[in-house]
């Protein structure tokens, strides 16, 4: 039997070996999972897309909104004019434009955008300095009463002059967009009714009834939407009397907007171009894939541009006006006069 004296050494020596041979083991062990886990976190980023909510949201939306791609108002809420913007800001870049946050998409974003401040993603806002305000008089009055007039905030005579009537309005459309409301026009309250509306036609600006080309025959009875290719214009008829009118803009000679009687079959307020991939806001359909619909290239280019066969309206708050008067089938004729 081996003497005691002589296995402690041994087994000290054993131990001794077990433990550098553990300790060198350990860094190689521990160091791949842990740079793979870091690796994993900083390629992980979850996509925003529409119908998503939360703060990750109002922080796109604020950024969006520096670029001129979304309200000032916050919501939280990934909504129809949120993918909007987000289509918009990958056009510009003419990235493939899936109205979805990706990681590039985030990532170039914040690259051109700042910090939202606190008061801007809780829609905390202060009154600017007055641009217009109650007593003044002249052209800019008369612009500003022609404009809340297109929205209508405003439905007295366009007469120039700042009174109770422009102030009433004037508050109105502050309460609803939530801008401070004091009755003054500011800088914010201007930027958003310029944003909502066009330049105010002679007509508006002096009272002007316009009487337009004579209407075609169908359009004199009933609930029409009674739209001119000559006049390249949309009027709004009930039992023969004009309610309201839109320019409007058609398709090309390669995808013609087609002409005739129809009736309005569908309408789909935040409609999505399943053929294009294009937004198609407050859309009325009346022939096949066809229909009247708000247009923001319209808006922006005008006439330079067609539609793919559409009926494109420019004026945002005209159309969603019109979207909550017509009725399921309505008529539309579309002619030349």
């Amino acid at each position: 039997m081996p003497d005691s004296s002589m296995l402690a050494p041994r087994l000290r020596a054993v131990a001794i070996a077990f433990l550098v041979l553990a300790c060198l083991a350990a860094p190689a062990l521990t160091a791949v999972p842990a740079a793979s886990a870091t690796a994993s976190a900083g390629d992980r980023f979850e996509v925003m897309r529409y119908g998503d909510t939360g703060w990750r949201v109002r922080v796109l939306q604020s950024r969006l909104h520096q670029l001129g791609l979304h309200s000032e108002v916050i919501t939280s809420r990934f909504d129809a004019a949120t993918r909007a913007g987000v289509r918009t800001f990958q056009a510009r870049r003419a990235w493939e434009v899936t109205g979805r946050v990706d990681k590039r998409t985030w990532r170039k974003l914040v690259a051109v955008t700042e910090k939202p401040t606190t008061e801007a993603l809780h829609n905390v806002y202060t009154p600017g300095p007055a641009i217009l305000k109650p007593g003044d008089s002249g052209w800019k009055v008369r612009q500003l009463q022609a404009r809340l007039k297109q929205v209508r905030w405003y439905d007295g005579k366009v007469t120039g002059d700042y009174g109770d009537s422009t102030v009433a309005a004037v508050k109105g459309f502050q309460k609803k967009r939530r801008i401070p409301v004091t009755g003054e026009v500011d800088r914010r309250t201007l930027d958003r009714l310029h944003a909502m509306t066009r330049e105010p036609t002679k007509a508006e600006l002096f009272n002007i009834v316009p009487s337009g080309p004579r209407l075609d025959p169908r359009c004199t009875t009933g609930r029409v939407l009674c739209i001119d290719k000559t006049s390249r214009s949309l009027r709004w008829v009930v039992d023969g009397k004009v309610l309201e009118g839109f320019d409007v803009r058609f398709g090309s000679d390669e995808l013609p907007t087609r002409e005739g009687s129809f009736a309005v079959y569908r309408k789909s307020r935040d409609h999505v171009s399943s053929l294009y991939d294009t937004p198609m806001p407050y859309a009325m359909f009346f022939s096949g894939g066809q229909a009247v619909h708000y247009s923001p290239d319209f808006a922006a280019t005008g006439y330079n541009g067609a539609s793919h066969g559409c009926v494109n309206v420019r004026d945002y708050a005209g159309i969603r006006w019109l979207f909550d008067r017509v009725r399921i089938g309505d008529r539309v004729i579309i002619y030349w006069s």
